[in-house]
């Protein structure tokens, strides 16, 4: 957590250099910082539209199996506003941050390899050979780290909830033990609380997530003192 020093209380310094105290001492949130914030938002904000949309079309059952193509395109939408969000995500944690990304890429090869060498459009592939969740799997387990991460960090119910519902569902689906309209149900509720909390990141106060900075300079402080070191 981050405190605003009492020099810099003004609802102005909220758009300039506003100086904030830290664990390790005092640091600046500058425009670059609000815009990898900005772009982390917009990222999450298409991939919960892409995927709600592509969930309400499956669901309501207006797609048939020949226009499916169109839930191939939703899905690359998602996972492109979630590979955004992943570039421009501030985790403590460097490990962390390059698992999720490694993680992220590989389920967007997977994903793509699946979707070109299929003769099946993806959901449907997926849906018929449970076996091809090892390979997007990934993808859904990076979006489930950021579940956790702001989970952790803020407190909120709908990433709770989420951080179960994501891996129970896709576990489920590749052991085969859950039921059609326990999974209808899974899904419908992963894209309702998906979208609630992109909306609820939309109107958040942007230095909370950009975190204590002073943290990041310690940290890679002492990434370059263990590197120097003989």
């Amino acid at each position: 957590m981050i405190r605003q020093s009492s020099s810099d209380q003004s609802s102005s310094d909220i758009e300039s250099n506003a100086v904030y105290q830290g664990q390790f001492g005092s640091f600046v949130i500058d425009q670059r910082d609000r815009r990898e914030v900005i772009l982390y938002r917009l990222g999450l904000g298409i991939a919960a539209l892409c995927f709600a949309v592509g969930v309400a079309l499956t669901l309501s059952g207006l797609v048939s199996v020949d226009q499916a193509e169109i839930l191939t395109w939703l899905y690359a939408g998602m996972m492109v506003g979630l590979g955004i969000s992943l570039w421009m995500i501030h985790i403590y944690m460097a490990v962390l941050h390059r698992a999720l990304q490694l993680f992220w890429a590989m389920g967007a090869i997977a994903s793509g390899a699946i979707a070109f060498s299929s003769p099946d459009p993806l959901w449907v592939t997926v849906y018929q050979q449970p076996l091809s969740i090892f390979g997007i799997g990934f993808g859904a387990a990076a979006l489930t780290g950021i579940f956790f991460k702001e989970a952790f960090c803020f407190n909120r119910l709908e990433t709770k909830a989420l951080t179960v519902i994501v891996p129970l569902l896709l576990l489920g689906h590749l052991a085969g033990w859950l039921p059609l309209s326990a999974e209808r149900g899974l899904l419908a509720t992963w894209a309702v609380l998906f979208a609630i909390f992109a909306l609820r990141k939309a109107i958040q106060a942007i230095p909370p997530d950009i975190g204590d900075k002073s943290v990041f300079a310690y940290l890679k402080q002492q990434k370059l003192s263990n590197v120097s070191s003989p």
